[in-house]
């Protein structure tokens, strides 16, 4: 290497992608895709210099890449100055695999998935779709200090959606099941079914009058509310960019003395880690202890720049380059039960599951739309309802928790963050916001 690098690090990415698609009893798609990628990084006087190189297994055995790649840092335009905090070196047991999905051949994977969605095709349902993604990587970590790290990774699972219609109104019933270590179709349970259940339930349920009232959320809207609204604003790259309302909160109470929120990539949840794209340690953050701002998420860039923290949360697609990202994002459990959730809520509506939304970390507001909820009267949880938002602003609902669950929960999911996608688990217990805006009719 040139006398002037001061750094590279090679990670390499192969693997296979299995899809598969059935829509409306039809196989849409099924097939295996390979690839084979690697990311070269030179870190010279004038900033990073970047190569993605394809079929790295036969072109990348030896330095050439590395010095494509110190050239195009030496060349680089700009006059940044680039600092990065000493990792923590260490990698985590990948844990075992439930069954080795490589032994289950194409066409048995077609047919279960079938299965799935045939059970979806209740009376009214009109449209059904399942797909499966199943997802082998191996990585291969070496920098220029001598460390070398390397691991093998799948993931893999299925989602159902079921569209029901009665003169003129459609409702949709949504399920998915994915996992770390081989997600096996053979136990589907009842997932097809619960999800063309639920569509034809939500063409009975009455749309909820808006407004502010108290508000019981459930482990996947509460898990949202983590993840996007407070995962997302303690990212430290939005922190340095000065993109975050949480930028020079820490320290602060920000929320109710009962939420703690933790980001944990050493969990063996859909988002677990083995160590992080930059070949840094993973640990464990509590980004708010007990309604205090306590710590960022970082990379080793952001950590030297920001500090409030520790590094090890940097992520990446295969070919793609590190950024600051969250793992398994989640509110930990409280003391209450269920049922004292409800009974504390007394009056209000409980909201599950999520159709999406949007956040502005920046402005420190956000938006979801749940996929259904029920009415609270008395207590005691009432009759289905459609059509529910929340909406509100971050710090003011954190403060507005009043009562949470035992009950914590993690749902899988994926998160897209400049360009790439990376699989994320969020959660949480049941949690009562004491006061909280509800989108519906009657709504300004």
């Amino acid at each position: 290497m040139g006398d002037a690098t001061k750094y590279y690090d090679i990670r390499h990415v192969k693997g296979q992608n299995t899809t598969i698609d059935v829509d409306n009893g039809h196989v849409e798609s099924a097939g295996t895709s390979f690839f084979d990628l690697a990311v070269i990084r030179v870190l010279g006087p004038r900033g990073w210099g970047i190569l993605t190189v394809d079929n790295f297994s036969s072109a990348g055995k030896d330095q050439t890449g590395v010095y494509l790649a110190e050239a195009e840092a030496h060349a680089l335009a700009t006059e940044q100055d680039v600092a990065l905090a000493d990792p923590a070196r260490a990698l985590l047991k990948v844990p075992p695999w439930g069954e080795d999905i490589r032994n289950m051949d194409l066409l048995e994977k077609v047919q279960l998935l079938s299965e799935i969605e045939g059970r979806a095709r209740l009376p009214s349902v009109v449209n059904t779709r399942a797909t499966y993604t199943e997802r082998l990587e191996e990585v291969r970590f070496t920098d220029s200090s001598g460390t070398e790290f390397s691991y093998e990774t799948c993931r893999s699972g299925y989602s159902v959606l079921a569209v029901a219609s009665r003169e003129g109104m459609m409702q949709m019933g949504y399920e998915r099941c994915h996992s770390i270590g081989g997600h096996s179709l053979r136990h589907q349970g009842d997932v097809g079914e619960k999800a063309g259940t639920r569509a034809v339930q939500l063409l009975d349920a009455k749309p909820v009058k808006g407004g502010r009232m108290r508000v019981v959320l459930d482990p996947q809207l509460a898990g949202v509310f983590a993840h996007e609204a407070v995962g997302h604003a303690s990212e430290g790259d939005l922190i340095h960019e000065g993109s975050s309302v949480l930028a020079g909160r820490t320290g602060d109470v920000i929320g109710s003395p009962l939420v703690t929120i933790v980001d944990d990539p050493t969990l063996h949840e859909f988002g677990f880690e083995p160590l992080d794209a930059e070949g840094s340690a993973v640990f464990r953050t509590e980004i708010i202890r007990q309604g205090v701002l306590s710590a960022f998420l970082h990379n080793r860039e952001t950590l030297l720049s920001v500090g409030h923290g520790v590094g090890g949360h940097s992520r990446a697609m295969a070919g793609d380059l590190p950024l600051v990202r969250m793992s398994n994002t989640f509110i930990e459990s409280g003391d209450a039960t269920y049922e004292e959730v409800l009974a504390a809520c007394h009056d209000g509506v409980l909201l599950k599951g999520s159709r999406g939304g949007q956040v502005d970390t920046g402005r420190g507001v956000f938006q979801f739309n749940a996929e259904y909820g029920y009415l609270i009267k008395d207590g005691e949880q009432g009759p289905m309802v459609r059509n529910v938002s929340l909406s509100g602003e971050i710090l003011q609902t954190l403060h507005a928790i009043s009562l949470v669950g035992d009950d914590l929960a993690m749902h899988a999911g994926y998160c897209g963050k400049g360009g790439q996608t990376v699989p994320v688990s969020d959660g949480a217990p049941h949690v009562l916001l004491d006061e909280a805006v509800v989108g519906g009719i009657g709504m300004d």
